[in-house]
């Protein structure tokens, strides 16, 4: 398990074992797991949205509504 990335709005997590990345989005409290080339896709996109994201935040937040519809697994603390 590693942490990809983790700001007030998104929290990613790889699993290199399984090929997968966990994806959840703070603000909505849902999240999802994908793998192989779909983790591979959501990877390369995030690692374009960090480079041209300004301070705030905002254009992450905006890059992981396009994911929304994905998100349907409710984000659970343990």
């Amino acid at each position: 398990m590693h942490v990809m990335f983790n700001n007030p709005f998104l929290y990613v997590v790889a699993y290199p074992a399984q090929n997968g990345i966990e994806v959840i989005n703070k603000r909505k409290g849902r999240g999802v797991f994908m793998t192989d080339a779909a983790a591979e896709r959501f990877k390369r996109e995030l690692a374009e949205a960090i480079e041209d994201d300004d301070e705030d935040g905002e254009l992450i937040a905006e890059f992981i509504e396009h994911f929304d519809a994905l998100m349907t697994h409710p984000a659970i603390r343990h």
